[in-house]
């Protein structure tokens, strides 16, 4: 991110805004722009099958209750899930950044190291700025790839989250979860007014069609 910023910061012709589209994981790095930066601003942001709430599932193997292959794919998650909130873990691969735990998302080491959780003000601290840096962009599309398989849930991609009661079996929608509810880095504030738009495509991972994907440029990206 911090490289990103420099690149950015550093062209001319980008320093009185501009848009960004991320595919898949590119999107944390823009995420991560918009949290820590956002100067200049990101005007529109188009999000395409993101890794926005975060994942805690390796491709095609949700965890679930059900199922002998869902409870193998929990069990590795619980495994990788020891690892993945050191802080030289987290400072040294880029795929445990956006690994998100819902069973551990209230520990210790989570709130501390986890990348995710201070961008998402979910640590310790409160970060103000946070919120002041997403309320610059003026538009968010989030849009969803209605089979996917490479993120758990996929409804991450448009800012849902497994329901902390019960995470393996169900899932919230974006105004139910506690960024939303709470408000805890912007995201209500910007869905309140009007800066939020939702899209899907069919299909697995970034499996959408060229004309889909010029579709949303030409409607979002004008």
């Amino acid at each position: 991110v911090d490289v990103f910023a420099e690149k950015i910061q550093n062209d001319p012709a980008l320093r009185n805004g501009f848009n960004a589209v991320g595919f898949s994981q590119g999107n944390n790095v823009i995420r991560g722009y918009i949290a820590r930066y956002n100067n200049p601003p990101v005007d529109a942001f188009l999000s395409i099958d993101g890794v926005n709430a975060g994942t805690a599932a390796l491709p095609d193997c949700a965890p679930s209750n059900n199922m002998i292959m869902g409870r193998i794919c929990k069990s590795l998650m619980s495994t990788l899930s020891t690892v993945a909130y050191r802080r030289f873990v987290q400072k040294h691969l880029f795929q445990a950044n956006y690994w998100r735990d819902p069973t551990k998302i209230n520990s210790r080491d989570y709130k501390k190291n986890s990348q995710l959780a201070r961008w998402g003000n979910e640590g310790d601290y409160t970060d103000s700025s946070l919120n002041e840096n997403f309320a610059k962009t003026n538009k968010f599309v989030w849009i969803l790839a209605e089979e996917d398989s490479m993120i758990w849930p996929r409804e991450g991609e448009q800012w849902g989250e497994p329901n902390p009661a019960n995470p393996f079996d169900s899932v919230i929608a974006m105004n139910e979860t506690r960024w939303y509810v709470d408000d805890l880095f912007g995201l209500r504030k910007a869905d309140e007014s009007g800066k939020f738009f939702f899209e899907s495509h069919s299909g697995d991972h970034l499996q959408f069609s060229r004309e889909e994907l010029e579709n949303w440029i030409r409607k979002y990206l004008p």
